[in-house]
C-alpha cells in the first residue's frame, strides 16, 4: 500500500468501496423484488382469510336455512284472510284446495 504525505494513518478509501453499477443494480433489483414479494404475500393471506370467512358464513346460513321453519301455503293464506284480503269462502275453497 503507498502512502502519500500529509495522509491519515488508517485504510485507505476507496471511491467505490469494491462496489460496481452492476452491484448497485442487482441490490435495487433484489430490493424490489423483496418488498413486492412481501406486499403479494400479505394480500394473499388477507384475502385467503376474508375469502374463508365469506365462505364459513354462506355455509352458516345455508346450513341456518334449513332449520328454518318455513311459511307454508296455509299459513300464508290464513294471514290473508286475517288481513281481509280474501273473503270466507275465498279461504275456504283455497284451504280445501290446498289440502287435496
Amino acid at each position: 500500500m503507498v502512502k502519500l504525505v500529509g495522509e491519515n494513518k488508517g485504510t485507505m478509501w476507496y471511491p467505490h468501496h469494491g462496489y460496481s453499477w452492476e452491484t448497485m443494480i442487482f441490490g435495487g433489483l433484489m430490493m424490489v423484488l423483496f418488498w413486492g414479494g412481501l406486499v403479494v404475500l400479505a394480500v394473499w393471506l388477507f384475502r385467503a382469510s376474508v375469502g374463508s370467512n365469506a365462505n364459513r358464513n354462506s355455509d352458516n346460513a345455508e346450513a341456518a336455512s334449513h332449520h328454518r321453519p318455513t311459511r307454508d301455503a296455509l299459513d300464508i293464506l290464513k294471514e290473508r284472510y286475517a288481513r281481509g284480503e280474501i273473503s270466507k269462502t275465498e279461504f275456504e275453497q283455497i284451504r280445501d284446495d290446498l289440502r287435496a
